[in-house]
């Protein structure tokens, strides 16, 4: 498709719902509760890597870190880099007033009009990195739906695969312990023709951390941490912190909390190799009181989303959002708890927003058709840092991309000759004139998104990818297979 989304710029100022001091407050308190009470760290390399930093650590796991040892951190984090796909031209900048969009990662089911809601096949994954593919603004990939037709010691290998034949763009790659990451990082480097050293001198997957809330690193997650970090491969260091639930009630707790989590996460990153690129995660929201229930795209998510983006910045590293929501179906609801979410983020100066498209079910589900709606609203969103009235070197900004019009499906050549004849000429209703109206106008928006992501599908096309590296990866594949693959470490 062409290329319009590829490389997006946010030139509005970030909105701020706390001041400098409140900033400050958090950035302090959070600083407090590492070097008091401290986080848990379960996996042993974690703690003595911590420990020969300086930190303390006691025989309850726990690692207590003092406030210049995390300073000393965030020095040697980068404030931006590059993540440099199989295509150069999808290479995108993460940091800055870049922003990189992200499909939808790691919901346990699939969902369509057609087929309803199942267990996420391989067939599911591939095709939704398909319409991932096909999109500018998606940037990059991510694990669409977890293929449980796989067994999970062999998906990891299968995942890679499917990423590095029907896709150019930079892929995710899940931490499920050493033995999982380190074949989908020989599969990246065989794919990208590099070698060893080559591949750890640039960053060209990225991954995500998620901290135990409250106050814990597992084993997978410090392990992933650590071999990304060694890797100089970027890590996005996410708390998932709901208030009322792992987190307080209140959202400066919550915020509180999410920010000593990431710190720690971060920390760990840099001791382990100082300058390792890694990104503020923040997934904090709250939870329907009556049922525990996690809710998405409410006002506190809202304004947690411009606060975390006021942290990140206090701190001087990107920022990671999400774009989500909680109905079960793609609805008006699903719609509206994403435009919330998405809002939060853009306009809080997120730059990298995972689950841009395909989030349904409170993250249980990957619908094919919520994808399409959900890309619609994200090339609403490019158009709208496109400079206004003047061009974008005169704005400051470099011009990177080009934005046709129509850009968007609801302005193609069909729907703008009927809107001008609509607009220049009155209307008669008819039976004639609706019976053709029932044929096409009278779809709603998901079932116009079914017909648009099978379109897809059927006139796709793969990236091309050398014969030669494709006969590797596959022999790559059959030998660790037969070799049994690599069951997560836990």
């Amino acid at each position: 498709m062409e290329a319009r989304y590829r490389r997006l710029v946010n030139p509005f100022q970030p909105l701020r719902v706390l001041s400098d001091d409140e900033i400050a407050g958090i950035h302090h308190a959070a600083l407090t509760i590492l070097a008091e009470d401290g986080i848990k760290v379960l996996l042993e390399d974690g703690r003595r890597r911590f420990e020969n930093a300086g930190a303390s650590v006691d025989a309850d796991f726990m690692v207590r870190i003092d406030p210049e040892l995390v300073s000393s951190a965030l020095e040697s984090a980068p404030t931006e880099f590059e993540l440099v796909a199989r295509n150069p031209e999808r290479n995108v900048l993460v940091g800055g007033h870049s922003v990189v969009l992200a499909p939808v990662g790691g919901p346990p089911h699939a969902t369509d009009l057609d087929r309803g809601r199942r267990a996420g096949t391989l067939q599911d994954f591939s095709d939704l990195l398909r319409l991932s593919q096909a999109f500018d603004v998606i940037h990059v990939t991510s694990q669409q739906v977890e293929p449980q037709d796989v067994p999970v010691n062999l998906r990891h290998l299968e995942t890679t695969r499917a990423y590095l034949a029907l896709s150019d763009k930079a892929p995710f790659i899940y931490s499920r312990g050493i033995g999982q990451v380190t074949d989908c990082l020989e599969m990246l480097r065989i794919g990208l023709g590099l070698t060893e050293d080559e591949l750890a001198a640039d960053h060209y997957c990225y991954t995500v951390i998620n901290t135990n809330s409250p106050r814990q690193l597992d084993i997978p997650m410090a392990l992933g941490l650590i071999q990304f970090a060694e890797m100089n491969q970027p890590a996005v260091v996410t708390p998932f912190t709901l208030s009322g639930a792992m987190a307080p009630v209140t959202l400066s707790g919550a915020l509180v909390l999410q920010h000593a989590e990431a710190l720690a996460g971060i920390t760990l990153s840099q001791i382990s190799r100082a300058g390792a690129p890694v990104v503020y995660g923040a997934f904090t929201s709250n939870v329907d009181m009556r049922s525990g229930a996690p809710a998405f795209g409410t006002p506190e998510a809202a304004k947690a989303a411009f606060a975390s983006g006021q942290l990140a910045r206090h701190i001087g590293l990107p920022w990671r959002s999400s774009a989500v929501c909680t109905s079960n179906i793609p609805d008006a609801q699903a719609g509206y708890e994403s435009m919330m979410n998405m809002m939060g983020a853009v306009l809080g100066g997120a730059n990298f927003i995972l689950h841009t498209a395909g989030w349904l079910e409170s993250g249980l589900s990957a619908s094919y058709e919520k994808f399409i709606l959900d890309v619609e609203m994200a090339q609403m969103f490019a158009e709208l840092f496109l400079p206004l009235d003047s061009s974008a070197a005169e704005m400051g900004l470099e011009a990177i991309h080009t934005v046709q019009p129509g850009g968007h499906f609801f302005g193609i050549d069909h729907t703008l000759e009927r809107y001008e004849k609509a607009f220049y000429e009155p209307v008669v209703f008819s039976r004639a004139n609706f019976g053709q109206w029932e044929e096409g106008g009278s779809l709603t928006a998901a079932e116009r998104a079914n017909a648009v992501w099978k379109q897809i599908l059927a006139d796709f096309e793969p990236p091309a990818l050398d014969d030669g590296i494709k006969e590797e990866l596959d022999e790559y594949v059959s030998r660790r297979t037969a070799e049994g693959g690599a069951p997560p470490e836990s």
